[in-house]
């Protein structure tokens, strides 16, 4: 230890240049941050459940009006639950973070879900939402670079990970 060091008061346990007071504040904001995240996953999960809840009242109420078979009610049904796959893909990356998993976990979980949001926007998209073809067209060929983009993430991920792992 330095002359300075030992000026500036008590050192990290680690040897480090930190003061110890320093220290102190960033073990406080972490506890926080964390907190933070414990209750941003509880949202996702109260999320998740009323999105279930109303998931089943849109399929009881189309079967009773007779729209159940109606492949709009349908298309309907499958951006719903695929919102919900999405909510529980954001609520395992934040509970990955709160449990500081591996980097590679949390990088996955974030491509899944970006998969996952894509490939709804492709289900549920309408090209008479677009004021011209043109424009329809743009957003047909981004969505697709876009899924074909996060599925060669995905790709290059899981080759790495099983070098790894092999």
């Amino acid at each position: 230890m330095t002359d300075d060091a030992d000026a500036d008061g008590p050192l990290e346990p680690r040897g480090r240049d930190t003061p110890l007071a320093s220290s102190r504040v960033a073990a406080a904001t972490n506890r926080f941050i964390h907190a933070v995240e414990l209750v941003a996953a509880a949202v996702f999960a109260l999320l998740f459940a009323i999105g279930v809840v109303d998931l089943m009242i849109q399929i009881g109420q189309a079967t009773v009006r007779g729209r159940i078979t109606d492949p709009l009610v349908v298309i309907g049904f499958i951006d719903t639950g695929l919102l919900l796959l999405i909510i529980v893909e954001v609520y395992e990356t934040v509970i990955a973070y709160t449990q500081e998993s591996e980097t590679r976990r949390i990088v996955r979980l974030v491509i899944y879900t970006g998969v996952i949001a894509m490939v709804r926007k492709a289900i549920i998209f309408r090209t008479g939402e677009y004021a011209t073809s043109q424009d329809a067209l743009f957003a047909a060929v981004a969505y697709a670079l876009l899924i074909l983009g996060l599925v060669a993430l995905l790709l290059v991920e899981r080759g790495q990970g099983q070098r790894v792992l092999g």
